[in-house]
């Protein structure tokens, strides 16, 4: 802060005034009003007006300095706010920050500037891109303008987006390898364990094209469709991903995705984690060599009969909690309503030998016909109101246990049509309840091979986030090049965020993270600083306990402002 005099024909005023620089150039605020020279020698008496301003101003230097200078600031109802102005900033995009370049993808943005010779900031074109598909998912066209809701205001146009997404497109694989790497520095990896599944996301177009291809869609949508593969480490941490057309065959997208790993990850030694759809024999076979195994679901219903029969048995079943055999027909449920039991054997399938784990639950077998159980009321309704019935259903659609008689007792073709409930395919569904099937080539224990094999939903909760959360689809791209290119930044949000849960104990859902990202807005204070507009909570708190720095003071001064930025781009 500094004096300034202002001189009019009848007095001289003195403020004190300070510099900040806001929008490209300087400018400068005053701080406090002193008063006017006569006002001053009346207050003072003998002493010099200037010199005593001056002494206040270097005290409040002093204050300022060690950062304990209060700010009053005066507002007037009679005043409008100015018109266009932005007022209200997003600082939760600043523990994003943090994370990202602990990543080192600051300095991954650097070296292909470097290599493909940008004139714009790649660095601030990707990051705004990760941090949007977080806080503000949206288009790109969106993400353009939101990225002006952060308290860094961004420093590209619409053109240099669309530029960084042909790099970032063509350094995909690059981009996976590295950042596995550098996660490395910040946090335990457990590449012992993959999981692989495979989703599709769609597009609201009518028309295939390159990748954009009519599938099966797993959300049953009549549009074209791109596929996604994802490997997932043992601890719910992305690892790896890739696109392909949205008519490709799952189980197809799994090899040449394991072999990047091989090759650019450095990782030889784990254990591939799969479903039963994308557990074809040459993938078995695959991780049967070296020093990999695999485990993967297996449908008890798709067993040889041999082996049906073996699986149904009532008999011969373990308990992980004890070396007792029990039979199942003897037990009583309520008793072991909460108690896995399991049975296994090895097999030999086309000259692959495996190990079949058999387990049976009384809670999931509860679960299973509660399910079905309100299935076959709605298709009793749909009977009983005559409605019209579909000859097309999937698998849990309630209209399977609808049958439609075509023909009469008398051996002619029914005139009307007549529905009943198809009790013997109730019976047959109900025969597998509780069961569930995992092979693996893995000669260890089964109850260890069991608890590596639930992990599973945590690929699936990946999936659900980038969909539900990051609002990855539809898709609104329609270059090949810049579809693989907006998946790299969703799998790079989607890697940044779990790290942060990772980070945070795993003590708040993906919602409470995300929102509360979003709800941490500061109000400017022109040539001040920024004044938390949000709520302090556990989660805020914890935030700042996990990444040494606070953004919840009073006041957030220009200076400490400026050393945050600082602490987040290290």
């Amino acid at each position: 802060m500094r004096l300034k005099k202002s001189t009019s024909k009848n007095s001289i005023s003195y403020y004190a005034i300070k510099s900040f620089y806001k929008d490209g150039s300087n400018t400068s605020k005053i701080v406090h009003k002193f008063g006017t020279h006569e006002e001053l020698l009346k207050k003072l008496g003998d002493k010099d007006p200037e010199t005593w301003v001056l002494e206040q101003i270097e005290k409040m230097n002093k204050l300022e300095a060690a950062e304990k200078q209060e700010v009053i600031v005066k507002f007037s109802p009679a005043k409008t706010i100015t018109k266009d102005e932005q007022r209200l900033f997003n600082g939760g995009y600043l523990f994003l920050q943090k994370m990202y370049n602990e990543l080192g993808l600051g300095s991954i943005c650097k070296q292909l500037s470097h290599k493909y010779k940008f004139t714009f900031d790649l660095d601030r074109v990707l990051s705004r891109l990760v941090y949007s598909r977080i806080i503000y998912p949206s288009s790109k066209l969106a993400t353009n303008e939101l990225s002006k809701n952060f308290l860094e205001q961004p420093n590209f146009s619409l053109q240099h987006i669309y530029r960084a997404l042909d790099v970032i497109s063509k350094e995909s694989d690059f981009l996976q390898s590295q950042l596995y790497k550098n996660s490395l520095k910040i946090a335990d990896r457990n590449t012992h364990i993959l999981y692989y599944d495979c989703t599709n996301f769609f597009f609201e177009i009518e028309h295939e094209s390159g990748i954009k291809q009519y599938g099966i869609s797993k959300e049953h949508r009549p549009n074209p469709i791109v596929q996604m593969g994802l490997f997932m480490d043992g601890d719910g941490v992305p690892l790896a991903f890739n696109i392909n057309s949205g008519n490709t065959n799952e189980q197809v997208t799994m090899k040449p995705l394991e072999e990047q790993i091989l090759k650019d990850f450095e990782c030889s030694k784990f254990i591939v984690c799969t479903d039963a759809g994308l557990s074809s024999k040459t993938n078995r076979q695959f991780n049967n060599m070296g020093d990999r195994a695999f485990i993967t679901t297996q449908s008890v219903k798709q067993l040889k009969k041999h082996l049906k029969d073996w699986a149904l048995d009532k008999s011969g079943w373990f308990s992980p909690d004890s070396k007792s055999v029990y039979d199942l027909s003897k037990i009583d449920e309520n008793d072991y309503a909460e108690q896995t039991f399991y049975k296994e054997r090895w097999i030999n399938e086309n000259g692959l030998e495996q190990k079949l784990i058999v387990t049976y639950s009384i809670k999931h077998k509860n679960y299973q016909r509660k399910i079905r159980n309100e299935q076959i009321d709605r298709a009793t309704r749909a009977i009983d109101n005559n409605s019209k019935k579909s000859e097309h259903h999937g698998q849990n659609d309630y209209k399977r246990f609808v049958k439609k008689i075509s023909v009469t007792t008398d051996g002619e073709i029914a005139q009307n049509n007549q529905y009943y409930l198809d009790e013997k395919r109730i019976a047959q569904e109900e025969m597998y309840d509780g069961f569930y099937a995992v092979c693996t080539n893995l000669d260890g224990s089964s109850t260890d091979i069991i608890r590596i094999n639930q992990r599973r939903w945590e690929i699936e909760e990946c999936f659900r986030i980038m969909k539900s959360e990051f609002k990855a689809r539809p898709v609104f791209l329609s270059r090949d090049d810049r579809i693989q290119a907006h998946f790299m930044t969703c799998f790079i949000a989607l890697t940044i965020y779990r790290l942060l849960e990772k980070r945070l104990e795993e003590k708040y859902t993906c919602r409470d993270i995300i929102q509360g990202l979003r709800d941490m807005n500061f109000l400017e204070l022109k040539g001040d600083g920024f004044i938390p507009a949000y709520t302090r909570t556990d989660f805020t708190d914890d935030l700042h306990e996990t990444f040494g720095f606070r953004t919840d003071f009073q006041l957030l001064t220009l200076k400490e402002i400026r050393n945050i930025y600082r602490k987040t781009k290290k």
